[in-house]
């Protein structure tokens, strides 16, 4: 079957904001939503308007090679061996938050591939300029440093003992890093329906050593990962280990926000939901899936991940990359596969990055594409797998790497998609995300 590929097929990123207030409830009991918006959109503080449509998608698709590549250094490692690679161009998200008492609003980068919450901290030895004040433990009644035989201390990677106080050292990718206390501290969410969530003795993160490519206008990294120091481990059964999002396509003609839910509210169900396993692997920031055939319009190719076949766990889901990144031998199999479908002359990307590309035209159709999950069948749309790189181009939107399998938000779009750390499963929900 084909389907037939509209103009307004085009990228997505996002960010997460929301309103912070001071006094916080036990809302997260039954649950709370905070809004997401596009990296690119003018409500961003990474917004830049001299940049064209088409630039701020080729630095998208940069950030996905170079994501993967972080997500093969840190698999397999020890421990010990830190696994984050977030940097202001490589994180997608922005979250607001507030650490202490009396709350104190920060604005960090939110990432599911990384776990420990923290923030550049007063008296800052060494940190890279940012236009927001600069958070003073001193003036939190609620901010304590923990000991290095303490559970928090215990709990996180990358830990050493200096004075009898728990000490954390993070390096990134691209030599960037965070270096700084261990302590626990109280961080309140705000929620849409205007009722925050406070979450006493958080473990974060204090950094006063902090250098690299981070950008001005986030204050560190908020940790949305699987391990145990992650936001959402540490909202633990207050969400019941639930969270969801639904990704609005920036071409939507609604205002672009979207919605991530914890707890109650982040429960996918209902007609067309189908659910995959969560596999637990080494390191367990990660959320890996089992990718068992990608199958386009009636041919089913199974898939090959390097070699091991329908391995469990041979995928990662992460909303922070933008394509969808394959081995590239089964990658070769999937264009030569859609290529043969589609009755229309190629055409290259200006970019140079996507290597099947078309003319944009009326009568332009396209295979459909349904993705094979363990349990699950995940049915695209056009918009999930054609981008449109430049004026009259579309590309698909796959791209082969043999450094990692990752399953991108262009993919995502237009789906709830739920994680439950409990019953230890990702579910899919096709919805019209811009009417949540």
């Amino acid at each position: 079957m084909a389907s037939r590929l509209s103009s307004s097929t085009i990228f997505s990123l996002f960010l997460v904001s929301s309103a912070f207030l001071s006094n916080a409830n036990a809302e997260s009991e039954r649950g709370f939503t905070v809004d997401l918006i596009h990296r690119d959109s003018p409500k961003s503080p990474f917004y830049n308007p001299a940049e064209a449509p088409s630039q701020r998608l080729r630095n998208a698709l940069r950030r996905s090679a170079d994501r993967a590549v972080h997500f093969a250094r840190s698999d397999g490692l020890s421990p010990n061996t830190p696994v984050s690679e977030i940097t202001s161009n490589r994180g997608e998200y922005l979250m607001n938050i507030s650490i202490g008492s009396p709350p104190f609003p920060i604005m960090a980068i939110a990432d599911t591939g990384s776990d420990l919450i923290w923030t550049q901290c007063k008296p800052c030895e060494d940190c890279y300029s940012q236009d927001a004040p600069l958070f003073d433990p001193e003036r939190s009644s609620t901010y304590k440093k923990v000991s290095c035989s303490s559970r928090q201390c215990q709990a996180t990677e990358r830990t050493s003992c200096i004075g009898g106080t728990c000490q954390y050292s993070i390096s990134y990718g691209d030599r960037s890093h965070s270096i700084g206390h261990i302590a626990v501290d109280t961080v309140t969410l705000g929620s849409t329906d205007s009722r925050p969530v406070a979450l006493k003795n958080t473990v974060i993160g204090c950094g006063h050593d902090n250098a690299g490519t981070f950008n001005e206008k986030s204050s560190g990294i908020i940790g949305l990962g699987g391990g145990s120091v992650s936001l959402i481990r540490q909202l633990g059964d207050s969400i019941d280990g639930k969270f969801s999002y639904c990704l609005v396509p920036l071409s939507s003609k609604s205002d672009g926000t979207s919605k991530m839910n914890f707890g109650s509210k982040a429960v996918v169900s209902g007609t067309g939901t189908v659910s995959t396993p969560i596999v637990k692997k080494e390191p367990d920031t990660f959320y890996y899936l089992t990718l068992e055939a990608i199958t386009v319009g009636s041919k089913k190719l199974d898939f090959d991940s390097s070699g091991l076949g329908t391995e469990e766990g041979n995928i990662i889901i992460d909303s922070g990359t933008t394509l969808t990144l394959l081995p590239s031998s089964f990658y070769s199999e999937l264009e030569s596969t859609v290529a043969s479908m589609v009755d229309a002359e190629r055409t290259s990307d200006p970019g140079k990055f996507l290597s099947l590309c078309y003319q944009l035209s009326s009568d332009l159709k396209v295979p459909t594409i349904t993705m094979n999950f363990k349990g699950a069948d995940v049915k695209l749309d056009p918009s999930n797998y054609f981008v449109l790189v430049a004026e009259g181009v579309v590309c698909l939107a796959f791209a082969g790497n043999d450094n990692f399998s990752i399953y991108g938000n262009l993919s995502q779009m237009d789906f709830l998609v739920g994680y439950d750390s409990v019953s230890q499963k990702v579910s899919f929900k096709p919805t019209d995300c811009a009417k949540m």
